[in-house]
């Protein structure tokens, strides 16, 4: 056994990480009672966004959230991919900061919590443990393993008490975002936070992960361009997840190899993404660069990180294979009907909102309009994306929430949009798509 990381203890009882937010609460109303007291003497009458949201308290609300880690983190994650772009910068900055990776959990903390999932003599079952994690983030951290028998191991160690404290974190968080006033208050939001916390505890059973992963190699086996980690189901129990261990680099690695290599690992991503939706009806959602790696001596990506994947109904897949054609013929009145169907629009929206939904929806599929190579690399798509977006929500007051399938595939669309973007890559979108377009 060796290397023992520094870390800060996760908060694992309901009590302790209630009063952890509750604490927050108290030093943020402190500091808003000053702010606004102070700009009252002066004969201002402050707002109360303008309160809450100021440097101080950004700061507070994000160490907070990624010291507690689990749910709390993990919705801030959330909310900044999901709603960034059409987000006030304000809301935004506050939770950009939990995108990075969090402090690991001290030695004690990760020994008790292997103790219980693995039994008092966990040790017995490993050559070498690496006590120092290769990475922590919001629900967990992994660490390299050797068994008896020689076999290198990456080790998933849930933090304690996230799964019991998903409902009252997702709560909380919820409170906060609410507390901005930088979202309307007719806004329904109770059905997206119901899914969050579903989709949380999904993530959080880390028997369900092992499922999946082995789901997803069963299913790639045949494809050069994967590798996908093998479970080690004798190490795997509701709290850790025991794996092979692959080797490779930050895809962002990538960027230095010649245009026609960038382009084929992306390619080979974005076929990915429509064989999930149309051919497997199972997506892994979460776009997080650090779920791909590459291996340079193979030149295969490896995938990581199966705890947000979640099945696609069969008529959302056929409302987004419609949608596609639809992208595709430059059909408007073809694309008004898929996005009705998918819940992208209502019909209860006027025809203006409807008009600036697709002509959105056509934006964001204008690499399928084109019958050749699209450069991601000098395309302004993504800004016209977010101008597009805050112009529709806050122009044309258009507060909806579509069904959490949608979010989930709209949000690793993209995330590999955005990877597409960094890796400055030049792919024919078209012809990968056509198999799912005729």
């Amino acid at each position: 056994m060796s290397d023992e990381p520094d870390g800060k203890p996760v908060p694992s009882g309901r009590l302790s990480r209630v009063i952890g937010l509750g604490s927050l609460a108290g030093r943020i109303a402190g500091n808003m009672v000053t702010s606004g007291a102070g700009q009252l003497l002066k004969g201002q009458r402050p707002a109360m966004a303008d309160l809450l949201l100021t440097p101080a308290n950004i700061t507070r609300i994000a160490d907070k959230l990624a010291t507690m880690r689990g749910a709390a983190m993990k919705v801030g994650q959330l909310i900044s991919m999901d709603g960034g772009d059409f987000l006030p910068e304000e809301l935004s900055a506050i939770l950009a900061r939990l995108r990075e990776d969090a402090s690991p959990m001290p030695k004690a903390q990760l020994t008790e919590v292997l103790s219980n999932a693995l039994g008092e003599n966990w040790q017995n079952y490993m050559l070498y443990f690496s006590f120092a994690p290769v990475a922590a983030a919001s629900i967990g951290q992994v660490h390299k393993a050797i068994t008896p028998d020689g076999t290198m191991l990456a080790l998933k160690v849930q933090y304690p008490g996230v799964r019991e404290s998903i409902d009252s974190d997702v709560d909380n968080v919820a409170t906060l975002v609410r507390m901005s006033g930088l979202i309307p208050k007719t806004l329904n939001i109770a059905p997206v936070l119901e899914e969050a916390k579903q989709q949380l505890k999904q993530e959080a059973d880390y028997l369900r992960e092992a499922y999946m992963l082995d789901t997803y190699r069963s299913r790639l086996q045949d494809d050069d361009a994967f590798i996908v980690p093998r479970s080690y189901p004798s190490l795997c129990t509701e709290n850790v997840l025991a794996m092979s261990f692959e080797k490779g680099d930050d895809i962002e690695s990538v960027l230095h190899l010649e245009q026609d290599l960038r382009n084929g690992v992306m390619s080979a991503l974005m076929r990915l993404f429509f064989r999930e939706v149309f051919d497997f009806k199972l997506i892994q959602s979460d776009p997080n660069l650090a779920n791909y790696r590459y291996d340079s001596v193979s030149g295969k990506i490896i995938l990581l990180d199966f705890g947000a994947t979640r099945e696609i109904t069969p008529a959302m897949a056929e409302g987004y294979r419609s949608l596609l054609r639809a992208a595709a013929n430059n059909d408007a009145d073809a694309m008004l009907s898929a996005a009705l169907s998918i819940g992208l629009v209502t019909s209860e929206h006027t025809t203006q909102q409807q008009t600036k939904v697709v002509e959105l929806g056509m934006t964001a599929c204008e690499a399928i309009h084109v019958d050749g190579s699209y450069d991601f690399g000098n395309s302004d798509l993504i800004m016209r994306l977010h101008n597009m977006g805050t112009a529709l929500t806050y122009r044309e007051n258009f507060w909806h929430v579509p069904p959490a399938d949608a979010l989930f595939i709209h949000r690793k669309l993209g995330g590999l949009f955005l990877l597409a973007k960094r890796l400055k890559v030049q792919m024919n979108l078209r012809q990968i798509a056509s198999p799912w377009i005729q």
